[in-house]
C-alpha cells in the first residue's frame, strides 16, 4: 500500500486501474494498493459464515451512522484514516470479552456482591448476572452497574441464598451492536 500526499495527477481519482491498482480517497490521502485477485473455487461453509456476518456488520455501520448521536459516538473512536463506519462495522464483528467474574463477596445473603470485569472493542452497553441453585431454578437476575474505573460491573444481590454450594452465576455481556458473550462460574 502506498501513500500519495497532494498529488495533481491523482487529485480526485479513484478506482480501478487494470487488474493491478486500486486507488481510493480516505481522509485527504491518495492510497494506492494492490488490486485483488479473483476467487479460484467455492468458499467454504466457514468463509461464507464470515461472509454473512461482514453482510450484517455492514449493514450495521449503515444504520449506526445514520443515527446523529450513534454517529457521533464511532466517529469519536475513530482515529488516523478510519471513520466512524469503520469502527461500527469492526464493533459488529468483535463480540465483547469477560475477563474476570468475581464471586469472593458472594455468601448468598442480600447486599452480597458479585463483580465482573468486561471489554469491548467500542463499549460494553450492559452486564447482566443470573443466579440458579444447583437444581438449576432461579434464584435472582438482575442488571449490574458499570463502576467508576469504566472496566469492572458489580451486581448487588437482592435475594438471600442459603445454600449457595453447586450454585452458578451465568454472566450475560452485551455490547453496542447486541452482540452477547456468556460465562458463567459455578460456586464450591
Amino acid at each position: 500500500m502506498a501513500k500519495a500526499g497532494k498529488n495533481l495527477i491523482l487529485y480526485g481519482v479513484s478506482g480501478k486501474i487494470g487488474d493491478q491498482i486500486v486507488i481510493r480517497q480516505r481522509g485527504g490521502e491518495v492510497i494506492l494498493s494492490q488490486a485483488p485477485g479473483k476467487r479460484t473455487g467455492e468458499p467454504s461453509e466457514a468463509q461464507k459464515a464470515q461472509q454473512q456476518k461482514f453482510q450484517q456488520a455492514i449493514i450495521y455501520g449503515k444504520q449506526a451512522i445514520a443515527d446523529p448521536d450513534t454517529k457521533a459516538e464511532y466517529e469519536a473512536k475513530a482515529e488516523g484514516l478510519k471513520t466512524g463506519y469503520n469502527v461500527a462495522v469492526a464493533d459488529f464483528l468483535h463480540a465483547p470479552q469477560i475477563d474476570e467474574i468475581d464471586v469472593t463477596n458472594y455468601s448468598g445473603k442480600a447486599g452480597d456482591t458479585i463483580r465482573v470485569r468486561a471489554v469491548d472493542d467500542f463499549k460494553v452497553v450492559q452486564v447482566h448476572v443470573e443466579i440458579y441453585n444447583s437444581d438449576g431454578s432461579l434464584v435472582e437476575e438482575g442488571d449490574a452497574v458499570l463502576q467508576d474505573n469504566g472496566l469492572d460491573w458489580v451486581y448487588t444481590c437482592t435475594v438471600d441464598n442459603t445454600d449457595t454450594a453447586g450454585d452458578k452465576i451465568v454472566i450475560k455481556v452485551s455490547d453496542k451492536p447486541g452482540n452477547i458473550t456468556t460465562g458463567e462460574e459455578t460456586l464450591s
